[in-house]
């Protein structure tokens, strides 16, 4: 027998309520050459993300991805800067996504407000990608 993900996270199951926010990459969205393994385990978030959602979905427990595209993080940032000038060049909005961005992503997908949003990826990337 499978066991349901409620049973796996007792606590939201007792209290009724839970959010579950994983965050993925843009690569979870689409493909990109020379990255396999990334693109995969990313790829595999969301799919779990999807999976979760449905088996919680008779509860008030919401399970949703983020896929930021380039942040401004310290691993982004360490890319040299010629290099990084070339990332923002590609993407419309011409700016590298801040932290603070997807951090009120979270509190967003974590707050009452988002409780019949479930199963989704909110795709934060500047416009740099579609799905």
């Amino acid at each position: 027998m499978l066991a349901r993900f409620d049973d796996k996270v007792p606590g939201m199951a007792e209290r009724g309520y839970g959010r579950v926010i994983n965050i993925a990459s843009v690569h979870g969205l689409v493909a990109s050459k020379d990255k396999a393994p990334y693109v995969a385990a990313k790829h595999g978030i969301v799919g779990l993300t999807k999976v979760t959602a449905l088996e919680t979905a008779e509860e008030p427990i919401t399970a949703n991805a983020i896929c930021p595209g380039y942040i401004a993080t310290e691993m982004v940032m360490a890319i040299p800067e010629e290099v990084r000038a070339k990332i923002v060049a590609g993407i419309p909005a011409g700016r590298l996504g801040q932290p603070d961005e997807i951090a009120r992503c979270v509190a967003f997908l974590a707050s009452d407000d988002a409780g019949f949003i479930n199963g989704s990826t909110i795709s934060a990337n500047g416009a740099q990608f579609f799905v």
